[in-house]
Order: C-alpha cells, then sequence, then structure tokens
C-alpha cells in the first residue's frame, strides 16, 4: 500500500487540511488519550462533516501513521548536535523521553498502528541518529541495531515514567496511598526470610525507588562502547 504521505490530499477548504486534521488529533489525545481519537471527533473538532475528512485521509490508520510522524519531527534536534557520539546520542535520547512525556499516549500508539509506515519526520530522525554515531564508524546496518536498543531502552524507561505518573494521579484522586497499603504487606515478606536478598528491597518500598534515566543510558553506552572500541568524534 501507499504511504499516505506519498498520496494527494484533498482540495483544501478554509478549514480543513491534513494539516488540521493531525493537529487536532494531536490536541485530543494530549487531553483525552488516543482512545478519544476518532474520525467522527475530529470532524466535529474541525466543524466539519465525518465523510469530508476521508478527501485528505483514507483511513484511521493514515491518521496514525500521520500522528506518530508529527510527534517523530518534535524529536528531530534542530540545534545541531555535539561532536562526540555519546554526547549526541545522549541529546538525542534525552529529547524522545521529553517528547514522549508529553505524549504520553505515544506508546499507545506505537502499539496499535497496523503498519511500519516511516514518514519523512521519522526518516529525519533516523538520519540524525545514524549521524550521530557516526565517530564509532559502524556500517549503516550496524548503526541501526545500535539505535534500536537506545530506542528500546527510552520506551521501557517512558512507560515506566507514565505508569508511576498515574499511580501518583491516581492516589492524589482518590486519596488512597498505596504505598502505604501495600507496606505491611511488604514488611511481613521481608519479615518472613524467604526473601534474603530482596529484604532491604520490600523494607524500604518498591514503588519508592528511584531510578535515574541518564544512569541506565550510560550502562548501555558503556557496553556499545565496549562492544566497537571507539570514542573517536565525529569528523
Amino acid at each position: 500500500m501507499t504511504p499516505v504521505w506519498a498520496r494527494e490530499s484533498g482540495k483544501r477548504r478554509s478549514t480543513l487540511s491534513r494539516e488540521a486534521i493531525v493537529t487536532a488529533a494531536l490536541r485530543i489525545a494530549d487531553a483525552e488519550g488516543l482512545a478519544a481519537v476518532s474520525i467522527r471527533r475530529i470532524a466535529t473538532e474541525l466543524g466539519a462533516r465525518t465523510m469530508s475528512l476521508y478527501s485528505y485521509i483514507d483511513s484511521k490508520a493514515d491518521l496514525f501513521d500521520l500522528m506518530a510522524d508529527e510527534i517523530a519531527g518534535e524529536v528531530v534536534i534542530r540545534e545541531g548536535l555535539p561532536a562526540e557520539w555519546r554526547q549526541a546520542i545522549t541529546m538525542i535520547a534525552c529529547r524522545e523521553r521529553a517528547v514522549g512525556l508529553r505524549h504520553p499516549w505515544q506508546i499507545d500508539l506505537v502499539n496499535q498502528r497496523s503498519s511500519a509506515m516511516i514518514g519523512p519526520n521519522g526518516l529525519r530522525h533516523l538520519e540524525q541518529s545514524v549521524a550521530a554515531l557516526a565517530g564509532l564508524r559502524l556500517e549503516p546496518l550496524e548503526a541501526w541495531r545500535v539505535i534500536a536498543a537506545v530506542d528500546d531502552y527510552v520506551c521501557g524507561f517512558i512507560s515506566r515514567e507514565i505508569r508511576k505518573r498515574e499511580i501518583v494521579r491516581h492516589a492524589e484522586a482518590t486519596g488512597l496511598d498505596g504505598e502505604a497499603l501495600v507496606r505491611p504487606y511488604l514488611q511481613g515478606l521481608a519479615d518472613s526470610g524467604e526473601f534474603v536478598t530482596i529484604t532491604p528491597l520490600l523494607r524500604d518500598g518498591l514503588r519508592t525507588i528511584g531510578s535515574d534515566f541518564e544512569q541506565g543510558l550510560n550502562w548501555l553506552l558503556d557496553g556499545i562502547e565496549h562492544q566497537y572500541g571507539s570514542t573517536t568524534t565525529q569528523p
């Protein structure tokens, strides 16, 4: 199937365009989550007939592809990257994290997309990421694998952060401190003597244990540097 970016968009109206549709979809998702996004809802937001949107997109799958690419555009760093590859990849990873937390529904979008289409902004992000690794002098396929490993780490970390944020929001909304409720149970397990190795974790409360994004990323980059044995900077 031809990607949506390679297809002609419908005739523009003063209030309706492919860009306006995507902007409305992002606004709805940011406010209410991905489940709230539908062609009908977007049409209502734009004051248009539902069927008129199909002059610009063929399906909800198209919409998801366009939304994903718009988010990818936010990840692209316009101000330039450091010459040293670790600094450059760290900057990209931190931007990915910031964008992911700004649009927490992005994780759901990744899981619900029915295609692996990559749009122009996604390609710009990939181009920038591969260029950031130039100091390692990798073949493009190997650079892709490194980038995929970093992306997997970032996505996993974002998922955990979003989940923890939702737990806090739920506690604030309900007045129930889930950590306080479960603490006696964890203390009982610690006192049982069965879980010797993780007893300190149980006593401190598993959910209160912090994690450092850049520390974990550095561990990953240490492994990459060890694998390829180079700290050469970009030319």
